[in-house]
């Protein structure tokens, strides 16, 4: 029996992304048992209904997000600002960067259109950016909040650093560079549409940056006014902040391209 005749090849691809992303996050303990099946499940639907190129992409998010929280993770404890569970993931944590994504993915299964693949690099653009800074730039005792640039202790939500802003910049020129990369790869129209691909690429490549680090900073925002006042969790605002970066995509795409 000829896998052929029931897959297409990006098909096959995704599926074995997604069970070498599954394979990887378990060994290397970056996802505990309820992130594993979160991202199983966000994995498939974003490589299945998206591209396995957009599956790709997120995974660098992953790899170097968890590298990134166990970062100088003792230090971390001890000021009491770590990731929770030794800095394994759980389902929330998958769920806050993957459901933009994933609703990205949906809405490119459904629809027509060609903005979708630059829509779900933006998320993952803005994802690695915020978690860059807060990992990295929580250890900075420069820290400022973004709303009244008053001095704050490290770690607060809302605070930004010189290091935090590096890191911030630093991540979402990763995935600027990484989606650039992956275009020529990718199933829609998204390189064909512009009439050079240098073009399409340049393009791509500094509003994927722009919006990582525009994003990082709603997220810092959403930090301040709303998340240090209860209304909503840590969880709530990373994921209005990787949809922000959709949105932001979306509405460059008619302009830009």
């Amino acid at each position: 029996m000829d896998p052929n005749d029931y897959l297409t090849q990006d098909q096959m691809i995704s599926l074995a992304l997604v069970a070498a992303l599954l394979l990887a996050s378990g060994v290397r303990r970056m996802l505990d048992a309820s992130g594993l099946f979160a991202a199983m499940l966000v994995g498939l639907v974003i490589s299945l209904l998206g591209h396995w190129t957009w599956l790709a992409i997120m995974v660098v998010f992953l790899v170097l997000g968890s590298a990134a929280t166990r970062w100088k993770f003792e230090e971390k404890s001890a000021m009491a600002i770590q990731e929770g569970n030794e800095g394994v993931r759980g389902w929330r944590n998958v769920l806050a960067n993957g459901a933009a994504p994933s609703i990205v993915a949906i809405l490119s299964w459904q629809g027509d259109g060609d903005w979708y693949f630059l829509g779900m690099a933006c998320c993952a653009s803005v994802a690695l950016s915020d978690t860059l800074a807060s990992e990295i730039g929580s250890l900075d005792p420069r820290t400022r909040s973004i709303i009244n640039l008053e001095a704050v202790p490290p770690g607060t939500n809302g605070g930004m650093s010189p290091t935090g802003t590096l890191a911030a910049i630093t991540g979402s020129l990763i995935i600027a560079v990484v989606t650039v990369l992956m275009i020529p790869y990718s199933h829609d129209g998204f390189h064909h549409t512009s009439s050079l691909l240098v073009d399409a690429r340049g393009k791509s490549f500094v509003l994927i940056a722009l919006v990582g680090w525009i994003g990082c900073q709603v997220d810092s925002i959403l930090g301040a006014l709303l998340e240090n006042e209860g209304y909503i969790g840590k969880h709530s605002v990373n994921f209005l902040a990787t949809l922000s970066g959709a949105l932001m995509a979306f509405i460059a795409w008619g302009r830009v391209f």
